[in-house]
């Protein structure tokens, strides 16, 4: 009995030293808001209250009022998508789930009272208490504690994955709305060029056979048209949908064309090393593996003993005699129940927890392996984007216009025929376009390799746990 009651006073003593986990002001937000902005310098909100939401909403429109640029786009996406917002709530729930983990488990009270033969009657209570449940407490918070930081990342994870997405989006928007431009310049002077050709057939001075050319030329260039404006609306839709408008906000106004290509390409020394210290997606399934360590530890101590209850009993007993006279008797006394590991010894559960474990390291080598080959291959084909793009800027386009300035002198002179001039302004054309799409590529290639160093293709799914320990408290040599 003595022993019973000094590892009940040692759990509770330690219960009240540990304390209970208190929710925050800004529902774990604040590493969230603080990695973001040293990431990408944008201000990431959860929106808590009307209050919150008409900042937001201001803030909004004022950004909507200018022409977009790849930063306003990416925070008004912050501010107004509402998956995000949900993503947010996903934190919330992770804190109050952390919060009730580190509360003692309530007592149980059972009451009752008793009639025997004749005048005998039995009142009793009884207060009755996990003390498993009391002696785990620490380690159970402790545990919940990396659940909720670990959401705290998954949070930061999906952030930077909208950020990523809205400017591959925002980008393809551009891009699609400028080839557009193009098309429709090429079919006014493909236009004009069929009109003057039937003209020129009225007066004799042009076969049908020119003529037949010139008009399959403008009918080429308005289906290209066609298409080229269900691009221009399929892209802004997939916008929308990133930036959370509709209605009004619908009549934001995006550049004509996408950003010039810069001078020179950056030169990262050895982005591998970049990935592997950036990557959230690896800190999470580092500080998750941590947790599961101490998790399967303590599935372990527990793995004979998982129940253990005390209680406390009272009992008053009332007999009256033949006499009329009453007696009375007061009992007390501990009741102590536990389960006895006869046929379940808990190995199942240790060896799931150690599996667990071991699977949790191997995704994170995998999911390592495969980061330094995606930081590569990002970089890579930034480089050669860049490559491709210049190329096209400085040597091919130039090219095309010497060769459409020739051809039309000789057309002019009479030494060639309207087809070849067809021909031409089609390879003309073909270039203008294949230009515009290499510095599309250059501008994705730019995004690819923002997620390739920072958040990675996805975030990983959740498992048991989460969160604080430093990395390098993991000796796998990643």
């Amino acid at each position: 009995m003595n022993t019973i009651t000094k590892t009940a006073a040692i759990a509770i003593v330690s219960l009240l030293a540990t304390g209970c986990a208190k929710f925050t002001d800004d529902g774990g937000m604040a590493p969230v808001t603080d990695g973001i902005r040293k990431e990408i310098g944008r201000d990431a909100v959860k929106l808590s209250s009307p209050e919150d939401i008409r900042r937001a909403r201001e803030r909004v429109q004022t950004l909507l009022a200018e022409p977009l640029t790849e930063d306003s786009a990416v925070q008004v996406a912050l501010l107004n998508n509402r998956g995000l917002q949900a993503a947010y709530n996903d934190l919330g729930i992770s804190e109050a789930e952390y919060v009730q983990a580190s509360l003692p488990p309530n007592p149980a009270l059972t009451v009752g009272r008793t009639f025997g033969t004749g005048s005998f009657v039995e009142f009793g209570f009884q207060l009755i208490g996990n003390l498993l449940a009391f002696a785990t407490l620490p380690r159970k918070t402790e545990i919940a504690k990396r659940e909720f930081e670990e959401a705290r990342y998954r949070a930061v994870a999906t952030t930077l994955s909208l950020t990523v997405d809205v400017r591959r989006v925002y980008i393809k928007a551009i891009a699609a709305q400028q080839r557009l431009a193009l098309l429709e310049q090429a079919r006014q002077t493909a236009d004009a060029s069929a009109k003057m050709m039937t003209q020129l057939g009225e007066t004799g001075a042009a076969n049908k056979l020119d003529q037949a050319r010139v008009s399959a030329f403008y009918a080429d260039l308005s289906a290209q048209v066609a298409q080229a404006r269900l691009s221009v609306a399929s892209t802004r839709e997939a916008l929308n949908r990133m930036l959370g408008v509709w209605g009004s906000d619908l009549s934001y106004k995006l550049p004509a064309r996408l950003p010039a290509l810069p001078a020179a390409a950056d030169a990262l020394a050895d982005v591998e090393v970049e990935a592997m210290k950036r990557r959230v997606d690896l800190i999470i399934l580092r500080y998750e593996i941590v947790t599961l360590a101490k998790s399967a530890s303590f599935v372990n101590a527990t793995r004979y003993l998982s129940f253990l209850e005390l209680g406390l009993g009272y009992r008053n007993e009332v007999e009256t005699n033949d006499a009329g006279e009453q007696s009375s008797k007061n009992r007390y006394g501990l009741e102590l129940g536990i389960v006895i590991p006869i046929f379940d010894t808990g190995e199942a559960r240790v060896v799931t927890a150690r599996e667990i474990y071991m699977r949790a390291v191997n995704r994170l080598v995998e999911r390592s392996v495969n980061a330094r080959s995606e930081a590569r291959v990002a970089y890579t084909t930034y480089r050669a984007t860049y490559d491709i793009a210049r190329f096209y800027q400085s040597r091919l386009l130039p090219l095309r216009r010497q060769i459409s300035n020739e051809v039309l002198l000789r057309y002019n002179g009479m030494l060639i025929d309207v087809f070849e001039v067809l021909i031409e302004e089609r390879e003309r054309i073909n270039a203008n376009i294949a230009s515009l799409d290499a510095l599309r590529d250059y501008h994705l290639a730019v995004a690819d390799m923002q997620a390739a160093l920072i958040v990675g293709g996805t975030v990983p799914p959740s498992g048991v746990i989460n969160t604080t320990p430093a990395p390098e408290t993991i000796p796998l040599g990643l």
